[in-house]
This record gives C-alpha cells, structure tokens and sequence, in this order.
C-alpha cells in the first residue's frame, strides 16, 4: 500500500513477519538506473532525518537514483510493538529484510546512522551480497559507554513539550554542548522529527518503551567490541563519517577502522557530536560522490 505525492515521494507499508505495520519512505524512481539507496535512522530517530539527503539523491540531475528510508517498528509512521522486547537488532533485522524483499531491493547502498550503522554491519554478516556499498554515520564496532549513558538518560524520557517551539528549547538544552553551530530552525526542525501533533497535543515519535532496550547499560561493563561484524564489510565500499564532538565514537576507534580499511573514505564533521545530521549541502554532496563510486563497483 502507498500514497504518492507530486515530487515523486511515497509512503509505503510493508507487514512484519509478526503483522506489525512498517512505514517506508520512498524516494525517487524505482527504475532509476543507479544503486538504491537504503536509509537506516538511530535508535529513537525516524526516517524524516534522512529528508534531505534523500530528497538530493533521488533528484540528482545526471543520476537519480531511489532511495528509502525506514521507521523501524515503534517509531515513525510504524506500528507501536505491544511487546517492547522486540524493539532489539535481531528483530529489526528481520523487518528491514522484510522491506527490501517486498521492495524489490537486492542490493543497494546503507545508510546507517548509529543504531542504522550496526543493522548494517548485520546484514552484512547476515546477507553480504545485499550490500553493495555502506556508509557508517558516527558509529562503529566500539561504543563508548560515555555515550550511551548520556543517551540512556533521554531516551524515553523527553518532557511533553507545549509546542515545536518548546520542544526544540528541550533540544537545544539537552544538545547544545555536541550540536555547537545550529540556529533556531535547525532546532525547529529537530523538534518537528522528534514529536508529532496529535489529539491537539504533542506526542514522541518513538515509542518510550525503546528506552528498554538501554536497560541493560552500565559504565562498569562496557559492551564487547565488534569487529567481527565490521570486518563482514570488509568487501564493499565503506565510508565512515564522525561528528567531531561525538561521544560514541572516538577517534581512536576511528584510527582502529582506518587500520582495517585503508581504502575506505573517512569524514570528521566540525561542531556536531552524536550523530551528525547529514543535512549540510557539503555533507550530502560528498555522500552522493561516495554513492556514485559504488555504482562502478568502488572505484572512482
């Protein structure tokens, strides 16, 4: 099922394994002659974080190309899970392999933010031949437990604000020591993907009960390392892009990934932290380079 508009953008549904209705936002043509492209939010994001690039990538003058971008269950557009145990990678795995085979996708190119970035490198332990390129924004196969405390302590627990307004104020105070450089309506913007009117009120966009799957944190001990799922990218073209503020990966893990991947392409972006908003013309741009190199198989 799905409901098109005049740009060539729509939203799809696709059903879970277990019945739970999944949103996709498609982008662009699905005979575009290029590799599609697959977007993967955060834990609590939403697939409008990638409306942007999304938007660029589809329209692109000389190679357009389809995109989409998921709401994994409980966020979005998705159904709620009545059952929160469900909102775990094993299971988000299955429904993202779920929406590329009732998408006609056999391979493409991931764009995993955070959380995104680890369904990506578990598809590819998973489905290698699916993957034809990887871009991993702000994570990798260390996770700093810095990081995740802080996310820990936010997830699930927003206050209700009382308008978009109020609601980028919370964003701002919460964000403002990684996200240095935003301006009002990027904040705007952000507190417009993070809560949604309903009932003349705002609601999250993410089911509060994903904060579970945070439960199990703690400083004292960190989550094991990797690098086995990040080694199965190791035959795919990777780009790896880290906020300079970020508190989940570290520059010494990116050290460790340049290591493994010489070939790969790295980009650090100045005053933002965890994760970067793929929203800057510069940014996108150099994705988009990056997409196109996989079109010829990795190489420029």
């Amino acid at each position: 099922m799905a409901s098109i508009n005049n740009a060539g953008i729509a939203d799809r549904y696709v059903t879970a394994q277990d019945g739970l209705r999944l949103h996709i936002r498609d982008y662009g043509d699905r005979t575009a002659p290029g590799l599609p492209v697959v977007c993967l939010p955060g834990l609590a994001r939403t697939a409008a974080d990638f409306d942007d690039l999304a938007r660029t990538l589809a329209g692109h003058q000389e190679a357009p190309r389809r995109v989409l971008a998921l709401d994994y269950r409980g966020r979005g557009l998705s159904d709620r899970d009545p059952n929160p145990d469900n909102y775990a990678i094993p299971v988000e795995l299955a429904d993202l392999l779920a929406v590329l085979t009732a998408c006609g996708v056999s391979g493409a190119v991931f764009v995993g933010t955070s959380r995104g970035g680890l369904l990506t490198m578990a598809l590819a332990a998973r489905c290698p031949t699916i993957i034809a390129g990887a871009v991993l924004n702000d994570i990798g196969p260390v996770i700093e437990p810095k990081g995740l405390m802080r996310i820990k302590s936010y997830v699930g627990k927003l206050p209700q604000p009382k308008s978009f307004e109020d609601g980028a104020e919370i964003l701002r105070r919460l964000f403002d020591a990684q996200f240095t450089k935003l301006g009002g309506a990027d904040w705007l913007t952000w507190a417009q993907r993070t809560w949604r009117e309903r009932d003349g009120r705002l609601v999250p966009t993410c089911d509060p009960q994903v904060s579970r799957t945070l439960a199990a944190i703690d400083p004292e001990h960190p989550l094991p390392p990797c690098w086995p799922l990040f080694d199965a990218l190791a035959e795919v073209p990777l780009m790896v892009i880290r906020g300079a503020n970020s508190d989940i990966l570290s520059a010494a893990t990116v050290a460790a990934m340049r290591a493994r991947r010489r070939d790969a392409v790295f980009m650090e972006i100045p005053d933002q932290g965890h994760a970067p908003l793929l929203a800057e013309a510069d940014t996108i741009a150099r994705i988009a380079a990056f997409v196109a190199t996989c079109d010829k198989g990795g190489h420029a």
